[in-house]
């Protein structure tokens, strides 16, 4: 059997990291990820918000390097899971055990505005000083390899 889920999205809210009774550290998050199709009624993408569970190093890093608005790319397994809740109704829900996040921007992306896209002024390298290649030559030699 397969149970493997990959999603990418942006995070709805700060990390909350926890620590269990063992001292065991948890880290719990949502992210919302557009459907790959549009509303027939609207045009509009949908968004499904899905939560998600990180646990050990892997939640210590979501923690420590993701925060709201945050692009992450998330893979691991779905995990139905039975609870009561305070008035003693039986619930189940639905969430994804992270077995790994990754970083689903660069941290420039990240960093410049609101529309993704951030174009500097002009570089101009004769008013720099620097004149010339960033690449040096290399010197073929006779082609042998040294090893």
């Amino acid at each position: 059997m397969l149970n493997h889920i990959t999603l990418m999205g942006r995070l709805t809210r700060d990390p909350e990291l926890r620590y269990t009774s063992s001292g065991t550290p948890v880290a719990s998050f949502t992210l919302a990820v557009d459907r790959d199709f549009a509303s027939k009624e609207s045009g509009e993408k949908q968004t499904d918000f899905i939560d998600i569970v990180a646990w050990r190093q892997t939640g210590e890093f979501v923690s420590k390097f993701f925060t709201k608005g945050s692009m992450a790319v998330v893979s691991g397994r779905l995990q139905i899971r039975d609870w009561q809740d305070k008035d003693g109704n039986k619930r189940r829900s639905a969430e994804v055990v992270a077995d790994n996040v990754y970083f689903g921007e660069s941290k420039r992306s990240r960093d410049s505005s609101d529309t993704g896209y951030h174009e500097g002024p002009p570089s101009r390298s004769s008013e720099s000083g620097f004149k010339g290649s960033a690449f040096s030559e290399l010197d073929e030699g006779d082609g042998d390899l040294p090893f």
